[in-house]
């Protein structure tokens, strides 16, 4: 039996099995690594994605919009950009001039698959986002055609500027009857831009039309044609 055992230690034959059997576990774990690596890649890239559009989608929401609202929102739009995990809206500042700046974050504890065997049940990802968005200033063209009547009229357009509160003229209409009797009233048409206590003319259309004295003159000049040829013999 000592023979049989020195013969073991002694012998430099061998067999790979039991090699490979003892590099099994760490090569295992190797590998178990990198697919829960690239799957916590993966991830982190899709909730990246996510809470950018979700940060950029609260901006559009009116500026009284509360902090709790935002923050709704922020979520719902997270999630629905199929971002995993929760989105907080970190801060949210409105500058004098309407700037509005954000920043978020979101987090996430992926659950892992192989490195369970290391005693590892999640990783967690974190991602954050900012935005900074000016408010978007629109200047709108009206072009007045074919405004008619048979008196004097004004149409004012009423709004609210940005970052106040009080409802003020910001456009004036005004229309003045040309007073030549045409049947459909034409006249002279001016737009002006309110700003306060100034007024400022943009576009003025003016239909001119003769002065008419008789509306039916062709019409009774038809009834009595018709009248004539009424009295007129018929040939046979």
């Amino acid at each position: 039996m000592s023979q049989s055992g020195g013969h073991f230690l002694s012998s430099e034959g061998g067999s790979l099995a039991p090699i490979l059997a003892i590099l099994l576990i760490p090569m295992c774990a190797a590998l178990g690594i990198s697919v829960d690596y690239n799957a916590a890649v993966e991830t982190r890239a899709s909730m990246q994605n996510a809470l950018d559009a979700a940060t950029l989608s609260i901006t559009t929401l009116p500026t009284s919009t509360s902090l709790a609202d935002r923050q709704v929102k922020l979520q719902e739009s997270f999630a629905a950009n199929s971002g995993q995990g929760t989105a907080k809206l970190d801060s949210f500042v409105v500058a004098a001039d309407g700037t509005a700046s954000i920043d978020a974050s979101a987090s996430f504890a992926m659950p892992t698959n192989f490195m369970q065997i290391a005693r590892v049940d999640t990783v967690q990802i974190g991602v954050k986002s900012a935005a900074r968005k000016r408010p978007a200033l629109v200047q709108t063209t009206f072009k007045i055609d074919l405004v008619s009547g048979h008196w004097d009229k004004t149409m004012t357009l009423y709004g609210t500027k940005f970052g106040e509160t009080a409802v003020n003229p910001l456009m004036k209409i005004t229309y003045d009857y040309n007073g030549f009797g045409d049947p459909k009233g034409y006249g002279t048409s001016t737009v002006y831009t309110v700003n306060g206590a100034t007024e400022t003319k943009v576009q003025e259309q003016e239909c001119k039309t003769k002065t008419v004295k008789n509306f039916n003159r062709w019409g009774d000049w038809g009834l009595a044609r018709a009248k004539l040829r009424a009295a007129a013999p018929v040939e046979m």
